[in-house]
């Protein structure tokens, strides 16, 4: 059996190679149940989840990752974010019942924008990409050929129940005499089967891979799903929007509702918390309606 909910890295003894393996299980149902995604589009939020987590631990993440894709086809927007705590959420927006297509038509002209936010008052920073090839993996290889330059070969799958990765990379220091070394590792992976990513676990898929080579596997890190959201992060969303609106919407429907896209949590505010929140003064956080 896989490893649950976990990411699994791999390094190569003798070789400039590394790698990250992840299997989403528990955490992959938690995003499916909080929405109806189309099978097209689940397929993409999934590989997208299963992505996110691989490049937390290949870029070293240290504050909040969100990779995203924005678009203009029947699929308009994936997000998911991963902290460095090794909790993600996600969600996608589309329009109609989208039909299974190539990652391109699905997303018509699209970008794949990665964002690392370190908090604390450091600037963020931000990578693009255009949108290229049938699959999100051949644009995430994009990705690090052109920002990282460092060659990447990435494999993503899910389905209903899972969704899983693999990350292979070539260390930065890597000289042209580990150029053949590369190329053969990256054919191995290229064999690398939906159904193999799914139910091996980290070390027969590793041994049915690269059985030739001496390959170090670390213990596995685990993953959850939880949400950021909260009724004080809504109630200051709320306050950007201005005194005026405000009250006029709680006028007319007697309390605000706002729903987490992510999650689906709903906060009400009425007109008793209305007159706290624009006091200055903090909604009590342990009053949450349904």
């Amino acid at each position: 059996m896989p490893d649950r909910d976990s990411l699994r890295r791999f390094l190569f003894e003798r070789l400039s190679a590394r790698g990250e393996l992840v299997h989403l299980d528990a955490v992959w149902r938690t995003v499916l149940e909080r929405r109806a995604y189309p099978p097209a589009v689940s397929q993409v939020l999934g590989e997208a989840t299963a992505a996110a987590a691989l490049l937390s631990a290949a870029i070293k993440l240290d504050g909040l990752m969100t990779l995203q894709i924005q678009a203009r086809g029947p699929l308009r927007l994936v997000v998911v974010q991963v902290t460095s705590g090794r909790t993600l959420r996600a969600l996608a927006r589309w329009d109609g019942d989208p039909e299974p297509k190539p990652l391109r038509e699905l997303c018509g002209d699209g970008t794949l924008i990665l964002t690392l936010d370190p908090g604390q008052g450091r600037e963020p920073y931000q990578g693009m990409v255009s949108l290229r090839g049938d699959h999100l993996a051949e644009a995430l290889e994009a990705y690090f050929e052109r920002s990282e330059q460092l060659p990447t070969r990435i494999r993503l799958t899910a389905d209903a129940r899972a969704a899983a990765g693999l990350l292979l990379q070539r260390l930065p220091d890597a000289g042209p005499a580990d150029r053949d070394d590369w190329n053969r590792l990256s054919l191995l992976a290229a064999t690398l089967q939906p159904r193999e990513l799914l139910e091996l676990d980290a070390a027969a898929l590793l041994r049915r891979l690269f059985h030739e080579d001496d390959v170090r596997l670390f213990k596995p890190a685990a993953f959850g799903y939880r949400c950021a959201c909260s009724r004080e992060r809504t109630a200051a969303m709320l306050c950007a929007l201005g005194e005026p609106e405000l009250r006029q919407t709680v006028h007319e429907q007697g309390t605000l509702q706002i729903d987490c896209e992510f999650c689906g949590q709903r906060y009400a505010f009425d007109a008793v918390d209305l007159t706290g929140l624009l006091a200055g003064a903090a909604p009590d956080a342990s009053i949450t309606r349904h």
